[in-house]
């Protein structure tokens, strides 16, 4: 038997993981919906999530064994409101930004995407 494991159900004083600190169930549809998209087109094949205290970010891959080729980040405390959403390269570089995710990867052609 497993003594690490602990299931807590419906523990309103326990809120250690703050919802702000991840996407919204709606944003994650998005996201989820243009993943579907291109790994049935054969552009991406897996996906990774990473989480701090400043962002969220969810990293595509053309092969489990590379780099991502492109991470949709989540800035929860952005400097101005066009740098909330982001399309950043692997080392960082933002190619794309929006104040609006559905905007933003509605309008982002990933074939003509620079990595």
């Amino acid at each position: 038997m497993n003594n690490n494991l602990r299931l807590v159900i419906n523990n309103v004083n326990h809120k250690n993981i703050d919802e702000k600190y991840f996407f919204e169930k709606d944003e994650l549809k998005i996201i989820l919906d243009l993943y579907a998209k291109m790994v049935s087109e054969g552009s991406w094949k897996d996906y990774g999530l990473s989480i701090s205290s400043r962002q969220v970010g969810f990293s595509v891959f053309k092969n489990a064994a590379e780099n991502a080729l492109y991470k949709i980040c989540k800035n929860f405390e952005p400097k101005n409101k066009n740098l909330k959403y982001l399309i950043t390269d692997t080392n960082g570089k933002i190619l794309k930004n929006s104040d609006d995710l559905n905007v933003l990867l509605k309008n982002t052609n990933w074939k003509k995407l620079k990595v």
